[in-house]
């Protein structure tokens, strides 16, 4: 892109440049730091960036335009000037009525996508009855027992007109399933449901623990729901292959981006290995990063992001449909980040990091409320957060051109080193045996527990600054705030709940369908159709994960993977 002359020209001023002025500067003066580093430590960032550190950039073969490969610049050939992303504000919580309060709530201030967060005994499978629920029931989002808690969820809210995000991993085909049936019942056609299933059980294994079944007949269930999805629901993304849970387990920037292709990898080898074409599944297949704090590592690793994959999917398994190279991601801003101490500063932060998401070209965004280092978010801090996205959409100019990064010395430089390293870790991966057995070996895992080690060290040590925590503390005792709790008559008013849609359903229904979806685990038949009959008898996700449990089995830790 730069001539050879005037790279050499650029050289030598900026050598003259740190010997006339910069040296003079640093001798009086020193400066802040010895060493600067992203926000993670991963690229060590130069005092200055000219031409000479983009010399080798083919503009066509490494950036090319919005729409067109390698698409670094986006996926979209006219990225958010035709509209903006979805913004998705996350929510559940406590009992479905709670939950289809919040979303009419969430729509009527404009959000334009729903994101349902599911308590934890939802993401394992338990129903709110169950002795391993006992505590948890709503309190990390709403509790789903079964078809008639989605039905209550989505109560005045047609399918037809909402994309519906549901971040659920080991029963993510139940949920479909319910969501699915949901859907039937308000006669919208299944080409028309839009929306994503998280779906990712390698990230589990990985970063947050939420499995059930071991490795194989997990993987199994996910390429039923391609195979299942690719003919049924075409508009519905089957995966959402995360990195946000890695980064948030403490993970670079780097590790984030190449433990999450890798985990791809595995899901489209695993899928053809299944029978599948790639073609079949690929371009519903998307992505979910974490926006954290330094905007310019942020906006270098979604950058990359898109460019490796698409590399990855065209040498690898050459696809004839250009949307199977195509890496579309939702974002939400780091919760790792949030602090309890002084709150009203991760408005800022969550800011800055929805700033980078859309400087990176985010599909769609959720922001965090500021008050979830404390609780689930209240109204107000969800408006907030809310609001962040649609000011940064309608009035900062952030959203008027496509990738407006693109050409900056500094962005163009640190979107190939985070490029370079995360392929140095990929190629780590590989040598172990790809994905699976890196997590089998607890390799992965030890990666992100020595980067998370010793970010730790680092803020302990002041030598990473966190503000309002160790430093720039007030010693005022900070003011009580409003949070929302999930009570015991909550989760009780669940479980009354569950009771009486035991006691309505036709038993003999629901023993036939959970008999089917026996008979059909034991064979190689796809179980998704099997699961929707048994949702919609009103079998609960207790009932169809146990039937599964027991031809599966459960995966314990430590366990061959």
């Amino acid at each position: 892109m730069f001539d050879p002359d005037e790279l050499e020209e650029i050289r030598a001023s900026k050598e003259e440049w740190h010997e006339e002025e910069v040296e003079p500067v640093l001798d009086r003066f020193g400066e802040r730091k010895e060493t600067f580093t992203t926000d993670t430590g991963g690229q060590e960032v130069d005092r200055l960036y000219t031409p000479d550190d983009v010399a080798d950039l083919d503009y066509e073969e490494d950036l090319g335009n919005p729409g067109e490969p390698p698409y670094t610049r986006g996926v979209y050939s006219t990225g958010y000037r035709g509209r903006l992303w979805t913004m998705r504000q996350y929510a559940g919580f406590s009992t479905p009525e709670d939950t289809n309060e919040r979303y009419h709530y969430l729509l009527d201030e404009g959000q334009t996508g729903l994101s349902m967060a599911f308590d934890l005994p939802t993401q394992m499978g338990y129903d709110s009855d169950a002795d391993m629920a006992a505590g948890e029931v709503g309190k990390a989002g709403v509790a789903i027992d079964s078809l008639e808690d989605m039905e209550t969820v989505f109560d005045g809210i047609p399918l037809d007109e909402v994309s519906t995000s549901m971040t659920i991993n080991a029963p993510a085909s139940v949920l479909l399933a319910m969501y699915i049936a949901v859907g039937d019942q308000q006669g919208v056609d299944r080409e028309e449901l839009r929306g994503t299933i998280q779906n990712d059980i390698l990230k589990e294994y990985i970063a947050r623990n939420t499995y059930i079944y071991p490795p194989e007949p997990s993987m199994r269930i996910i390429t039923d729901i391609f195979e299942f999805c690719a003919e049924e629901t075409p508009k519905f993304n089957t995966i959402s292959i995360s990195g946000y849970h890695i980064r948030e387990a403490g993970s670079t920037a780097a590790q984030e981006l190449a433990f999450t292709l890798g985990n791809g990898i595995e899901y489209v080898e695993t899928a053809i290995e299944a029978g599948l074409d790639v073609d079949d599944f690929a371009p519903q297949l998307s992505f979910f990063f974490n926006g954290h704090n330094n905007i310019f590592e942020e906006v270098a690793k979604f950058r990359a992001a898109r460019r490796m994959w698409h590399d990855i999917i065209d040498e690898r398994f050459d696809p004839d449909d250009p949307k199977s190279k195509q890496l579309k991601f939702h974002t939400q801003t780091a919760g790792s980040m949030l602090t309890a101490q002084q709150i009203e500063n991760n408005v800022v932060r969550v800011a800055y990091q929805a700033l980078a998401a859309v400087l990176g070209g985010t599909q769609s965004l959720h922001t965090n409320g500021k008050d979830e280092a404390l609780a689930l978010p209240t109204e107000e801090s969800v408006r907030t957060a809310l609001r962040t996205q649609q000011i940064l959409g309608h009035e900062s100019g952030a959203a008027d051109t496509i990738d407006p990064l693109a050409g900056s010395y500094y962005v163009e430089s640190l979107t190939d080193q985070v490029e370079e390293e995360a392929y140095e870790i990929l190629d780590e991966v590989e040598e172990r045996g790809g994905m699976l057995d890196a997590v089998e070996q607890q390799w992965v895992q030890r990666q992100i527990q020595d980067t998370a080690f010793d970010r730790q060290r680092e803020i302990e040590e002041k030598e990473r600054i966190i503000v309002g925590v160790n430093e720039f503390e007030i010693e005022d005792e900070e003011p009580e705030m409003d949070v929302e709790e999930v009570t015991e008559e909550d989760q009780q008013r669940q479980i009354d709940s569950l009771e009486e849609t035991r006691e309505d359903r036709d038993d003999e229904a629901v023993d036939a369908a959970l008999e089917a979806l026996r008979d059909a685990a034991q064979s190689d038949q796809n179980l998704m159709p099997y699961i929707i009959d048994a949702v919609k008898t009103y079998a609960t996700v207790g009932e169809i994960c146990n039937v599964l449990r027991d031809e599966f089995g459960e995966y314990q830790p430590g366990s061959a993977v």
